[in-house]
């Protein structure tokens, strides 16, 4: 055994050693990310689900753009007014009202309601389905598929396919909007959880179309936009929309309407 050069490489080994060593030390200086003490304690309030309801990519692009001032501190939807308010104290100013949002299946096409033109025996996804010939079997070509494409998409378990349709669980609903980009119909938006009445139809098909199609759903009357005393109600292609910041939930469209498709949003 040659004692010299274990020496030697013990020598050559531990000089390498050191200079990464300082190497790595003065690159971690030289390349150092300065990181907003306030970025790291929003980031720590931040309910961490990470949805993306925030129209940021996940809670710490959030915290990120709310320590730059970029966006707004009550602007999670998911920790609502109790995290904004933590993140306002973090930042120093004023949380602001917080609106608590709700989704809303536009759809009670159940399957007492509609009929099916045929049977389907493809691919039990919404994004497929409407590929199909007339937009999927049920008779409304408008109507929820009712394969739950938006069940997959909620990260709350908040929604459900009940009877041929999307059915909204309001209290387990943190409004993130996930339901809304998976529906391929465009059936569900998002309204004030304090929100008294709502259209539970997209039908966009004219009055005698729509009513062969589905025992319910808006012909286009007209009927409800003369009821209502805020003007909080329009009609466009056939199809009936309300105004929640106009909407005084007075009930007179939902009496009014000749289908019954104004419903109490608590009752949905």
């Amino acid at each position: 055994m040659n004692i010299s050069a274990i020496l030697t490489a013990l020598i050559v080994v531990g000089a390498v050693g050191l200079i990464l060593g300082i190497f790595l030390g003065i690159a971690s200086i030289v390349f150092k990310v300065e990181v907003d003490e306030r970025e790291e304690a929003v980031l720590g309030v931040l309910p961490g689900n990470n949805c993306g309801g925030c129209g940021y990519p996940g809670c710490s692009g959030l915290a990120a753009a709310i320590a730059k001032g970029e966006a707004a501190v009550n602007a999670c939807p998911v920790g609502g007014e109790t995290v904004g308010a933590k993140v306002a104290e973090i930042m120093g100013v004023e949380a602001g009202e917080t609106v608590r949002m709700t989704a809303f299946v536009q759809c009670v096409g159940d399957c007492e309601k509609t009929q099916k033109n045929y049977e389907y025996t493809g691919v039990e996804d919404c994004g497929m389905v409407k590929y199909v010939p007339d937009g999927g079997a049920k008779s409304c070509n408008h109507g929820c598929l009712g394969y739950g494409n938006c069940v997959k998409a909620c990260p709350f378990d908040a929604i459900h396919i009940v009877d041929g349709i999307a059915k909204v669980d309001r209290e387990k609903c943190k409004a993130c909007g996930k339901c809304v980009a998976a529906c391929p119909k465009g059936l569900i938006e998002l309204i004030p959880y304090d929100a008294k009445v709502a259209v539970a139809c997209s039908s966009k098909d004219k009055g005698p179309v729509t009513m062969k199609a589905c025992k319910t759903g808006c012909i286009g009357c007209g009927l409800c936009v003369k009821a209502c005393p805020a003007e909080a109600i329009t009609v466009t292609d056939f199809n009936a929309h309300i105004d929640q910041s106009k909407c005084t939930g007075c009930g007179a469209c939902k009496e009014k309407c000749p289908k019954k498709i104004i419903l109490e949003v608590s009752s949905v």
